[in-house]
C-alpha cells in the first residue's frame, strides 16, 4: 500500500497533474464531460424554441409563458445548491452522472405534457439536473488542467455549451415546424445514455479524493492517469515540481463568506447574476419577439436566434484563445463593456425591425457568451478543493437568480406595453454594473489551484 509519505516522495498529486502533457487522455475526458455539457445546454434552451408554438397551441398569456420558461430556472437554482454540496461530498463524476440522468428522464416527461402546468412541473425537474451538472462539470475540468494552459483548456471545453445552445436552435428550425415541439424534448432524453457511461469511463478527480482523505484512491487514480498519458505520448513524464503541496482539508460552506473568500464570493455572485440576467433576458424572448412584435414566420425567427448563438460561439472561441495571455479580469471587463455598447446602440436605435434586433443581439451574445464561459473557468479557481464545487455552485445560484429575473423583467415590460427601447436600455444598465464589479475581480492567470488558495 502506498502511504501518504510515499506519495509525497513521488511528488504531490497536484504536481503530478501539473506535469502531464496534453494527451489522448485529456481529449477523452474533455470529450465525455463535454458531451454531457452539450446536452445540458441543448435541454436548457428547448423551452425558448418551443415557446412560440406553445403560446399559440395552448393560448398562453404572457404571464403563463413567463412561468413556463422560468420554472426550469427555479429548478436550476435548487439544483445548483444541492449539486455543490454533493460534488464536494460524493465526488465530481458521480454528481454529474446523477444530474444528467435527471435531466434526460425529465425531458421525456416534458414531451408528454398535456398542459402548461405539467409542462412547467417537468421543466422544473429538468432544471434540477441542468443546474447541478454544469458547475460541477466545470469544477472537474479545472482540477485536471495545467495552470499554464488552464484558461484555454477549460474554455475550449466550455465552447461545448454555446454549441449545445446553437444546436438546440438549429435542430428546432427544422424539427419544430415539421414534427412539433414534443420531438425536441424526446431528443433531449439522449443524455440518459451518458449518465450510465460516465462513471465507467471517467476517473474521479485525484485532487478531490485527496481532499476527502482518500489518499490511497487518489494515488491509484493518478497512477492510472500517468500510465495512460505515458502510453499515448510514448515519452517519459517530466519530474513533478518539488515545491507544490497538496490541499487535504475538507471545506465548509461558511468558509465561502470569511476572510479573503468573502470578497471573491461577493464579486463572483454579482458577475454571475449580471451575466445571466442579461443573457436570458434576451435569449428567452427573442423567438417570440421576432414572431409577435415583428410578424416574422417561425423559421425566420429561429434562424435569427441561431445567428445569435453562433456569434456567441465565436466569442467563446476568441476568449479561449486569449484569456491565458490577457488574464481573467481584463477578459471579463472587456466582455461586459462590449455587451453594454451593443445593447446601448440597440436601445438608442429604437429596435425598429427584426433584422436590426438580430444584428445587435448577435453582437451582444458575442461578448456575453465570452463572459459566461470565462465565469465557468474563473469560479472554481477561487476556492480550495474541499470547497471548490460548493463555491462554483454558489455562483450558479446567482446565475439562476439572473436567469429567473431577467426573463421575468423583460416579460413584465413587454406585458405592460413597454417599448423595446426600454427593454434593451435596462439590460445595458445591468451589464454596466457588471463591468464595474469585474474591476474588483482577483486575477488568477498562470497560478495553480493550490497557489491561489495557499
Amino acid at each position: 500500500m502506498t502511504t501518504v509519505a510515499g506519495q509525497q516522495a513521488l511528488g504531490s498529486i497536484a504536481a503530478r497533474l501539473e506535469r502531464l502533457p496534453q494527451s489522448r487522455w485529456h481529449v477523452k475526458v474533455r470529450f465525455l464531460i463535454g458531451a454531457v455539457t452539450f446536452f445540458e445546454a441543448f435541454d436548457q434552451l428547448l423551452a425558448a424554441s418551443a415557446l412560440p408554438v406553445l403560446m399559440r397551441e395552448w393560448h398562453l398569456t404572457t404571464g403563463q409563458a413567463t412561468f413556463a420558461v422560468t420554472s426550469a430556472s427555479i429548478g436550476m437554482l435548487l439544483g445548483a445548491l444541492t449539486a455543490g454540496w454533493l460534488g464536494d461530498r460524493i465526488g465530481r463524476v458521480r454528481t454529474v452522472a446523477l444530474g444528467v440522468g435527471v435531466t434526460g428522464l425529465a425531458s421525456l416527461a416534458v414531451a408528454f405534457s398535456g398542459s402548461i402546468e405539467t409542462f412547467s412541473l417537468f421543466r422544473f425537474a429538468q432544471g434540477l439536473g441542468i443546474g447541478g451538472v454544469v458547475p460541477v462539470a466545470a469544477t472537474y475540468i479545472n482540477e485536471i488542467a495545467r495552470s499554464d494552459k488552464r484558461g484555454r483548456f477549460v474554455l475550449l471545453y466550455e465552447m461545448i455549451f454555446p454549441a449545445g445552445l446553437a444546436a438546440a436552435t438549429l435542430v428546432a428550425v427544422w424539427v419544430v415546424p415539421h414534427f412539433g415541439w414534443r420531438t425536441m424534448f424526446v431528443i433531449g432524453t439522449l443524455p440518459v445514455l451518458l449518465a450510465v457511461a460516465l462513471p465507467r469511463r471517467v476517473a474521479e478527480s485525484p485532487r478531490w479524493l485527496l481532499a476527502r482523505g482518500r489518499a490511497q484512491e487518489a494515488e491509484e487514480v493518478i497512477a492510472r492517469i500517468e500510465a495512460e498519458v505515458t502510453r499515448s505520448t510514448a515519452a517519459p513524464l517530466p519530474a513533478p515540481a518539488a515545491d507544490l503541496r497538496d490541499e487535504a482539508a475538507p471545506g465548509r460552506l461558511g468558509d465561502l463568506f470569511r476572510g479573503r473568500y468573502l470578497r471573491r464570493t461577493a464579486v463572483l455572485s454579482g458577475l454571475w447574476f449580471v451575466a445571466y440576467y442579461v443573457n436570458h433576458g434576451i435569449s428567452t424572448w427573442l423567438p417570440s419577439l421576432y414572431t409577435k412584435t415583428f410578424g416574422l414566420d417561425l423559421t425566420t425567427a429561429l434562424t435569427y436566434t441561431l445567428l445569435s448563438n453562433l456569434t456567441g460561439l465565436l466569442g467563446t472561441l476568441l476568449v479561449a484563445l486569449l484569456i491565458d495571455r490577457v488574464g481573467r479580469r481584463p477578459a471579463l471587463v472587456g466582455g461586459l463593456v462590449g455587451t453594454v455598447l451593443a445593447l446601448g446602440v440597440l436601445a438608442l436605435a429604437g429596435a425598429t425591425s427584426g433584422g436590426q434586433v438580430a444584428v445587435f443581439a448577435s453582437c451582444t451574445t458575442f461578448f456575453l457568451y465570452a463572459v459566461n464561459a470565462g465565469l465557468y473557468l474563473y469560479s472554481p479557481e477561487l476556492y480550495p478543493t474541499g470547497n471548490r464545487a460548493k463555491g462554483a455552485a454558489f455562483g450558479g445560484v446567482w446565475n439562476r437568480l439572473g436567469v429567473i429575473l431577467g426573463p421575468v423583467t423583460v416579460g413584465a415590460v413587454i406585458g405592460a406595453g413597454g417599448s423595446l427601447t426600454l427593454v434593451f436600455a435596462q439590460l445595458a444598465a445591468v451589464a454596466a454594473v457588471g463591468a464595474v464589479i469585474a474591476c474588483f475581480a482577483v486575477e488568477t492567470k498562470g497560478r495553480t489551484l493550490e497557489q491561489l488558495n495557499a
